[in-house]
């Protein structure tokens, strides 16, 4: 029995209170979904300005009446100093216990667009509830941090202590996140860890937007009869992690008791990387298992994107070692459960 199994056992005969933010999002409503069927109670705070409540409709059909019950809904926004306190107690009975931070704006070409919208969220917004959380005196706050850290730094595979310089707005909030976190160690004594998602795909993900996700973006493109763009030649390549890889190491990340593990970033990947035009295959090849006239499905090439690094893989000693996280799917694992949510919800 590896580290998570032995967690999910042992919260299934524990009940805590948890407070995901970006509770609707694609990230947000996976966890929700994870934590209720292992029979936590949990607050949800969201704006819905980039999460949907058809999320939330899904995982309650996905859950039992009982688990749907200890779910408590908060809208509201992470700008709002007020809004973050309020939702630090599940219906003003139970002090939460552990913060998972998901909500954010997220995108690179979104933030090259509005760099202030982005910087009001990710970073006014962090702040707001590393505060709120602080104040609430809750055991653990684990935030969502993102690979675009690693900005111009040439290494591969990326490891946590050697970073360059931030390539986009989004990648200089996600970094300011963590310089916040460590200062809050430092002065405060709030304990924090970081995750740095590489990639990360799976069931929930919206498809539709300017600032799409590859994965999503793509399969969408290919059922709906419409060209698949790549920026530059394909060749460009992605450490993809699949969804239940990043709840894994959400809910490690916010139960572990190990000092050495606490006050730390960590990344959070499979430590395999794939180029665009590999994983394009994969997904066509995927989908033409049941649309056969898919199968000569081609991708239209174009510019290289502004603000893309041109390679990314993470190394995942550092997270293995002091959480005890196993990746539970590869690359063509997560795409094939991606796949299959995709298809039946492809209206």
């Amino acid at each position: 029995m590896n580290a998570f199994q032995e967690l999910q056992q042992r919260l299934s005969g524990q009940s805590h209170t948890w407070l995901i933010t970006g509770v609707a999002g694609f990230i947000g409503s996976n966890l929700l979904e994870r934590l209720l069927k292992l029979g936590q109670r949990v607050v949800g705070l969201d704006s819905f300005v980039t999460g949907h409540r058809r999320n939330l409709v899904e995982v309650q059909g996905l859950v039992s009446p009982e688990q749907w019950e200890r779910f408590d809904f908060v809208e509201g926004d992470i700008r709002n100093i007020d809004d973050c306190h309020r939702v630090m107690r599940w219906r003003g009975e139970q002090d939460v216990d552990y913060v998972l931070h998901q909500a954010a704006l997220g995108s690179v070409p979104r933030s090259i667009v509005d760099p202030i919208a982005t910087n009001e969220t990710n970073i006014t917004g962090f702040l707001n509830m590393l505060v709120a959380s602080r104040d609430a005196k809750v055991k653990s706050f684990t935030y969502a941090a993102s690979s675009s850290t690693y900005g111009d730094h040439p290494g591969l595979p990326k490891v946590e202590g050697e970073i360059g310089k931030p390539l986009s707005p989004y990648a200089v909030t996600k970094y300011v996140n963590e310089l916040y976190a460590e200062v809050f160690a430092r002065v405060y004594g709030f304990s924090t860890i970081g995750l740095r998602y590489f990639n990360v795909f799976g069931p929930r993900q919206d498809p539709n937007g300017a600032y799409a996700a590859v994965i999503p973006k793509w399969t969408a493109s290919l059922l709906g009869g419409e060209p698949v763009f790549i920026n530059g030649d394909g060749e460009t390549s992605r450490d993809f992690c699949f969804v239940a890889n990043a709840v894994q190491a959400n809910l490690l990340a916010a139960t572990t008791t190990s000092a050495d593990a606490i006050n730390q970033v960590y990344n959070v990947a499979v430590g395999d990387r794939t180029s665009l035009n590999d994983l394009f295959k994969l997904i066509r090849d995927g989908l033409a298992v049941s649309r056969q006239e898919l199968s000569q499905a081609q991708p239209v090439y174009r510019d290289f994107r502004v603000g893309d690094v041109r390679h990314s893989l993470a190394d995942i000693s550092k997270v293995s070692s002091l959480l005890g996280y196993q990746p539970s799917h590869r690359l063509s694992d997560g795409v094939h459960e991606a796949l299959d949510w995709y298809v039946n919800n492809a209206s």
